[in-house]
């Protein structure tokens, strides 16, 4: 996930105050809740996980929770949300998978929410998130349909408009994944790039990483 880190940084205190953003989080949640079976046992990875809009909706229900992205300033708003919740389970990353930083492995779950069009190279980080999954473990990544550059204002970042949802199918399958699918996650009515409120759709794509 290549991103501006200092645009990141600079809007992570912010971040949250789009009400938008809030309710594309409880949908993209909702849905992942009603395709993933949560277990307590379960340690959850966030790709991309920003100020945590997506993931701390779950880490009740789970074992651990970690937090990733390149943004400082994500991370530490992500953690002082955990700390008010009162979640102990919490912690947090500071990695680039696009660069090649190394992940640990062992999740049972990794989740993404509107983080993969950040990244140049999706086949690699793709394959790289299955090397940190266990045996049976779950990659479920939400993202744009393809939006023809109208869904950014400000495309600092922005390495892909959208996906084709074959695309990414095929992608996970390369990587190694089984049981791939793909459904509608969630629909957001905003004003795009060109000035036209339109409406823009985003999928949620899971696989399984086969058990030895």
């Amino acid at each position: 996930m290549t991103m501006t880190e200092n645009r990141f940084d600079k809007d992570a205190r912010t971040w949250d105050d789009k009400s938008h953003r809030v309710k594309l989080s409880e949908d993209i949640a909702a849905t992942i809740i009603n395709r993933v079976v949560m277990k307590s046992d379960m340690r959850v990875l966030d790709f991309g996980c920003g100020t945590g809009l997506l993931s701390l909706r779950l880490a009740g229900s789970v074992k651990s929770l970690t937090g990733l992205d390149n943004s400082a300033g994500m991370l530490e708003v992500f953690a002082e949300k955990a700390g008010q919740m009162g979640l102990t389970n919490v912690n947090t990353v500071c990695l680039n998978l696009d660069e090649g930083d190394p992940l640990e492995p062992g999740y049972d779950l990794i989740i993404s929410a509107m983080a993969l069009h950040h990244v140049k190279n999706t086949r690699k980080v793709i394959a790289d998130l299955h090397q940190a999954l266990n045996p049976g473990g779950i990659l479920a990544i939400a993202d744009l349909d393809p939006d023809y550059g109208r869904f950014h204002s400000d495309n600092t970042g922005v390495h892909h408009f959208g996906f084709e949802r074959d695309e990414v199918m095929d992608q996970y399958r390369q990587a190694g994944f089984t049981k791939v699918s793909v459904t509608t996650a969630a629909e957001m009515v905003r004003e795009g790039t060109d000035g036209v409120t339109r409406t823009f759709t985003i999928f949620l794509c899971t696989g399984v990483k086969p058990a030895k």
